[in-house]
C-alpha cells in the first residue's frame, strides 16, 4: 500500500498505546471457520491458525497471517499486513481493503469491528464483529457478507489462544 499524508508512521508499541484492544489480540489463535449461507445452511468448515504480530522493525506496525488447513487436506496461507492511519488499522492488500477498529462504546472493552472489500469483488463487502473474552484467552467472531446490499453469507469463528508469544511459537512450530 502507497504510503499516503494520512498515514501515521508509527511503532507497534505506540499502535498498542492507540489501540489497546486490539493490543490483546497479539499472539497465535486456534480454531474453526464455519461458513453458512444466508438461510443458515452449511456451506464449509475449516481449522484455522492465526499469528496476529506487533513486530518490533519493518514497515507495518500490524501484520496478521492466517493459515487455514480443511479436512480434504487442502490449505491456504493468508497475509494482512496493515498501517495504523486515521485512528484505525488499515489493511491494502492484494486480497483486501478495509479497516479495523476497537468499538469506544463498548464499556467492557471487548468489541473490535472490522469492514473489508476483496479486492476485484467491489459489490461484495464484509463487516466482521469480534469479542475477546476477558481473560483474553478465547475469541468469538462472525462476519456478515453482503452483496449489492443483501446478505449472502454469515461466518462463525471460535478461537482459543495457543500462545502470547508468536516470535516463539513461529520458531518452534513453521507449519500448520
Amino acid at each position: 500500500m502507497p504510503e499516503s499524508s494520512k498515514t501515521q508512521a508509527i511503532s507497534s508499541a505506540d499502535l498498542k498505546t492507540a489501540m489497546p484492544l486490539l493490543a490483546r489480540h497479539e499472539g497465535v489463535w486456534e480454531g474453526w471457520y464455519r461458513y453458512f449461507d444466508a438461510d443458515c445452511e452449511k456451506k464449509d468448515e475449516h481449522r484455522s491458525r492465526l499469528v496476529c504480530r506487533f513486530p518490533d522493525e519493518g514497515r507495518y506496525p500490524y501484520h496478521q497471517t492466517n493459515y487455514y488447513r480443511w479436512a480434504d487436506g487442502k490449505s491456504e496461507v493468508r497475509d494482512f499486513p496493515a498501517y495504523f492511519r486515521n485512528g484505525r488499522l488499515e489493511f491494502d492488500s492484494e486480497l483486501i481493503t478495509g479497516w479495523a477498529a476497537d468499538v469506544p462504546l463498548d464499556d467492557f472493552n471487548r468489541t473490535t469491528m472490522l469492514n473489508w472489500v476483496r479486492q476485484g469483488e467491489p459489490d461484495l463487502y464484509l463487516y466482521e464483529m469480534i469479542q475477546i473474552s476477558d481473560c483474553g484467552n478465547y475469541r468469538h467472531r462472525i462476519w456478515h457478507w453482503y452483496r449489492k446490499g443483501r446478505l449472502v453469507e454469515r461466518t462463525l469463528i471460535d478461537e482459543a489462544r495457543v500462545s502470547h508469544d508468536w516470535r516463539a511459537f513461529e520458531k518452534d512450530n513453521p507449519t500448520f
